[in-house]
C-alpha cells in the first residue's frame, strides 16, 4: 500500500465526519483527533519497528516491550485510581503476563526469538491485558461501592477480608473475561480475525494463517484470565486496613 492509497482511504474518515455534522452528533472533534493520532502514532511505530527489525538487538526489543507496558499502565491506572498502589499492581501484572506467554512461546520453540515475532505478539498480549485490566477495574470498583454494606456485615460477623469481598471479586473476574471468551465462540463465523486476514492478504497459505491465528486466540485467552485473576488478588487486600475494616472512599480521601 502506498501513501496515495492511504490518502484515498481517508474517505472512511470523511463519511462519519459528514454524518456527524448533518445529524449534529458532535463527533467531529473526537473523530479528527483519533484519526490524526492514529496516523502519527502508527507511522512513527512503523519506522521504529523497521529499525528494530533490522538491528535484531535484544536491548531494543526489551525497550519496545517496556514502552508498551508503561503506556498500558498509564492508560489503565485511571480506572483503578481508588485502589491503593494500582500503578505497581498493573506493572507487575503486565510484566508477569508478558513473561509467562513469551516463556511458553520461546521456551517450547513455538515462535522464533526474533523481533519480528516477539514485538507483535507482545503488543497483542500487553494490549489485551490492558483492556482486560480496564474492564476488571471498572467492574470491581463498581461492585465495591454497590456492596459496601454487605461487605461490612460479613466482616462484623467474623468473616475475613477475602470472604467479605469474594463474591464481588469473582463477579468482576467473570464479567471482564466474558468478551474474550464470547468472541472466540463465533470467531471465523461472525468475523475473520485481523491477523489472519492480514496474512491471507499478504499471500500466506490460509491454513497456516488459521493455525497462527488459533495460537494467538489461545494466547489471548490465557492473557485475559491471568490478568483479571492476578490484578484482582493483588488489589483486594489494599481495600482493608490493618484491623480488617473496609476502607470507604471518604476514609481514603481523609488519609
Amino acid at each position: 500500500m502506498s501513501f496515495l492509497t492511504l490518502s484515498i482511504s481517508l474517505l472512511f474518515v470523511i463519511i462519519p465526519l459528514v454524518l456527524s455534522r448533518v445529524l449534529n452528533l458532535g463527533l467531529e472533534k473526537d473523530t479528527m483527533i483519533a484519526s490524526v493520532r492514529s496516523i502519527i502514532q502508527l507511522l512513527a511505530v512503523g519506522y521504529v519497528l523497521q529499525f528494530v527489525f533490522d538491528s535484531e538487538n535484544m536491548i531494543y526489543i526489551v525497550l519496545m516491550v517496556a514502552l508498551m507496558i508503561v503506556a498500558a499502565t498509564h492508560n489503565a491506572q485511571r480506572k483503578g485510581a481508588a485502589i491503593k498502589g494500582i500503578i505497581w499492581k498493573l506493572v507487575v501484572t503486565f510484566i508477569f503476563v508478558e513473561i509467562l506467554t513469551q516463556a511458553i512461546l520461546l521456551g517450547l520453540n513455538v515462535t522464533p526469538p526474533t523481533a519480528q515475532y516477539i514485538i507483535p505478539i507482545s503488543g497483542m498480549v500487553v494490549g489485551n491485558s490492558m483492556v482486560l485490566a480496564i474492564l476488571f477495574l471498572n467492574r470491581f470498583t463498581s461492585e465495591i461501592e454497590t456492596h459496601q454494606d454487605e461487605t461490612e456485615l460479613i466482616l462484623s460477623l467474623g468473616g475475613t477480608p477475602k470472604q467479605a469481598i469474594h463474591s464481588q471479586l469473582i463477579a468482576s473476574i467473570q464479567a471482564s473475561t466474558i468478551p474474550t471468551i464470547e468472541s472466540q465462540k463465533t470467531i471465523g463465523l461472525v468475523q475473520l480475525p485481523g491477523m489472519m486476514s492480514g496474512q491471507i492478504i499478504a499471500g500466506a497459505n490460509p491454513v497456516q494463517a488459521v493455525l497462527f491465528q488459533l495460537l494467538v486466540l489461545f494466547l489471548l485467552l490465557t492473557t485475559a484470565v491471568v490478568t483479571s485473576i492476578m490484578l484482582g488478588y493483588l488489589s483486594y487486600p489494599t481495600l482493608f486496613n490493618q484491623r480488617m475494616q473496609l476502607l470507604r472512599s471518604e476514609d481514603e480521601e481523609a488519609d
